[in-house]
């Protein structure tokens, strides 16, 4: 009776708070309703997120089970309350999420190859992409009688043993073929999982001729290749691939320099058809409809000008976007294009959130893969940043109409497009560091330059040009799509060579970046002060990013490839023939932007024919002094850790490693290694890399090492069907007959 009687004084006192807290939240929420619907889209992105991040069927389980419970717990605030309808459809939608990914995964489930191959076989091609800049073609093969193959497979081979190949065409081939490639490196581009949606069980490399079938004669290139094929004749380069892409989404021409120039610029977005390009097709095919219709006094005085107007727009938008490829920035982008035309024909607001939210909803639906893609995310952060902006009161009243001079109204429009550029790269600059650790700094001066070219002069000069081709008359305007092309690719270089022009930074935790994606949704989808909330999220989870550590030793996931970190912020490799590709991952993982240098011509390391040795940390490695990689592990300071790291391929008698394997406080080989062999702290061989992928080592005062690979991950696509090879088929390691 004691306590029940010391109990109800402190419930009573609590009441009150509660119901003022649960009132404050109605009434900021029915402030707000206009918003609420808003969030359907994040919902259900956070349960397709949540399914990406939880790694094991028993965690998706109980984060149904949970999820389930929020419903309930919604149902006992009531529905008549907003803050309970609002928890139950939530928690809803995050079920129907989680439900939609995992099924989808389940639904594209395709086998794998085991392990690589090197095999003949016949198949027919599905979709052929040329890449002029790298000298290659890529396509997308459907093996033909071979039940040891996967169902789909992506092979490179270089342009002359493709010439003229085209999709449909029955061809036989030699091929050295491997499972999906993983991240090489922790954060880095996982393939696998975007194969595993394509269903691509295999990619590999024609090895010698690609014989021609009988299908030869049947198959004819798609209009797409044929657009794409004839763009590059009339304009050569760089400027070509860029007036492809903007025509068909066909970027392989495109120098990896300039491409590379274009992605530190912020200027990258232009290269992928979006709503920028969407927008100008369909805009110009409404006012073309419109300035002939209005020639006929009839259909003017009828009112059917602008539905048929709109009814143009949307075939050209939809022509546009399947010429494309229906990627995903274009299909959202066509897809709120449509939204556009009905709000306008209805006379309602056209560009709004609510639309964003819709075609994130209908993309998401559709795809639901797409949103662990940087393009989807770029996309519609983006957009919603955009709409966002131009629908706040500030914005409005500083862009809207008044009496002013034509070159006030100039300055106005200028300073309107470069605070929609600033904005959008705050917004953008989150998930750039979260993909490619990269950010460009000057995107929003940039693209007040580059957007109007782009908007004015060539995509309205190409699709001139295009057309008068078909009279033979296209090419002044072709002349100008190149001049106005060559000074886009210009001003990429000037401004990314500019000093500063890129930050770098190391991995960024998915938690922090997951803290600042729903601090920035939380600023642009609220309209009232509480936005400001979104504040905090967003700051912990840039300061999560700034303070990571760079790591001190980066492994590629085959072994073969160390990154060490030296003083001043460099890096230094131990294969120094490793190729671009290796060197960009490397370099993206470590946050850095300058060359790698060399691990063996540092004074501080000692290299022979098999093993380089060296004193990691500690002071040790800045280039200086011999740092003394002694065999008894003297001097590596008292942080310093002796790492040894194998680049040989002789087999070595475990007895004769044992020392020095014993001195290393971290042995790294790409080979299996030993039983005798075995570091202080870490000993990575190829057994423990097929569990853990790349790697990052911090090797402070509490050395970690940071995976690619999860233990225990159950994503098919890293448990997946495997099909092992038969007798036409021999191991990569072997010699070719």
């Amino acid at each position: 009776m004691a306590t029940r009687q010391l109990q109800t004084p402190i419930a009573a006192g609590r009441a009150p708070i509660g119901r003022r807290l649960a009132g404050s939240i109605e009434a900021r929420l029915e402030a707000e309703r206009e918003r609420i619907g808003l969030w359907l889209p994040v919902a259900l992105g956070a349960g397709i997120a949540a399914w990406y991040a939880l790694p094991t069927a028993a965690h998706w389980t109980g984060l149904l089970l949970a999820l389930t419970g929020g419903v309930l717990a919604g149902g006992l605030i009531g529905w008549r309350s907003r803050l309970g309808r609002m928890a139950m459809v939530g928690c809803g939608v995050m079920i129907a999420g989680v439900l939609l990914i995992w099924t989808r995964s389940l639904w594209v489930a395709a086998p794998v190859i085991a392990a690589p191959v090197t095999t003949a076989f016949s198949a027919t091609v599905e979709r052929v992409e040329p890449l002029p800049a790298k000298g290659q073609v890529r396509i997308i093969a459907l093996p033909q009688r071979r039940a040891d193959l996967p169902p789909r497979i992506r092979l490179t081979m270089r342009s002359e043993q493709a010439a003229d190949l085209a999709e449909g065409e029955a061809i036989g081939v030699r091929a050295r073929l491997m499972p999906p490639p993983t991240a090489s490196l922790p954060g880095g581009y996982d393939f696998a999982q975007r194969a595993w949606f394509d269903r691509i069980g295999a990619v590999g490399t024609v090895l010698g001729e690609v014989a021609r079938g009988a299908g030869r004669a049947r198959a004819t290139p798609s209009l797409r290749a044929r657009l794409s094929a004839h763009i590059h004749t009339r304009v050569e380069g760089s400027a070509g691939g860029i007036a492809a892409a903007f025509v068909t989404g066909d970027r392989g021409a495109i120098s990896e320099a300039d491409e590379e120039a274009m992605r530190r610029s912020g200027l990258a977005h232009l290269l992928s058809i979006s709503g920028l390009h969407v927008t100008a097709v369909v805009g110009f095919a409404m006012l073309l409809t419109m300035r002939l219709l209005a020639l006929s006094r009839r259909l003017a005085l009828s009112g059917y000008v602008l539905p048929l107007a709109a009814a143009a727009g949307a075939i050209a938008g939809g022509g546009y976007t399947l010429l494309a490829g229906a990627e995903v920035p274009t299909l959202r982008s066509f897809i709120a294009a449509l939204l556009v035309l009905v709000a306008f024909l209805m006379g309602r607001e056209a560009m709004t959130l609510r639309l964003v939210a819709a075609g994130a909803l209908i993309v998401l639906l559709w795809r639901p893969e797409s949103l662990s893609g940087p393009s989807f995310q770029l996309s519609f952060a983006a957009i919603t940043a955009i709409v966002a902006l131009h629908e706040s009161g500030p914005m409005r009243r500083f862009l809207e109409r008044r009496d002013e001079s034509w070159w006030q109204r100039f300055g106005r429009g200028v300073a309107g497009l470069l605070i929609t550029g600033l904005v959008v790269e705050m917004a953008l600059g989150p998930i750039a560091l979260f993909h490619f650790h990269k950010a460009g700094l000057y995107g929003a001066l940039a693209n007040v330059v580059a957007i109007p070219l782009t908007t004015f002069i060539v995509m309205p000069a190409e699709a001139l040009a295009l057309l008068f081709d078909g009279i033979g008359i296209g090419a002044p305007l072709w002349w100008v799509v190149e001049q106005a092309l060559k000074a886009l690719i210009a001003l990429a270089h000037l401004v990314a060579d500019a000093p500063g022009a890129v930050a770098t930074l190391p991995v960024f935790p998915r938690w922090g970046f997951a803290l600042a994606v729903v601090g920035g949704l939380w600023i642009l989808l609220w309209q009232t002060r509480w936005r400001v909330a979104g504040a905090v999220p967003v700051a912990v989870g840039m300061a999560a990013l700034i303070v990571q550590p760079r790591p001190d030793i980066l492994i590629s996931g085959d072994g073969r490839h160390v990154a060490a970190a030296l003083p001043g912020g460099t890096y230094a490799l131990l294969r120094d023939r490793a190729g671009d590709y290796i060197r960009d991952s490397m370099a993206e993982s470590a946050g850095v932007d300058t060359p790698l240098a060399a691990l063996a011509e540092l004074r501080h390391v000692e290299c022979n024919r098999d093993f380089c040795r060296w004193v990691q940390g500690g002071g040790v490695g800045d280039g200086k002094g011999g740092g003394g990689a002694g065999g008894d592990g003297e001097g590596r300071g008292a942080a310093g850790r002796v790492i040894l790291a194998a680049r040989g391929r002789d087999r070595i008698d475990g007895a004769d490693m044992a020392a020095a394997c014993a001195a290393a406080d971290v042995v790294i080989s790409d080979r299996w290694l030993p039983r005798e062999c075995v570091g202080r702290w870490l000993t990575i061989d190829r057994d423990s890399l097929i569990q853990t992928g790349g790697l990052a080592l911090y090797l402070g005062d509490r050395p970690r090492a940071a995976t690619a690979l999860r233990a225990g991950d159950e994503h098919p696509w890293r448990v997946p069907q495997q099909l092992s090879g038969n007798d036409e088929a021999i191991p990569t390691d072997a010699p070719a007959r």
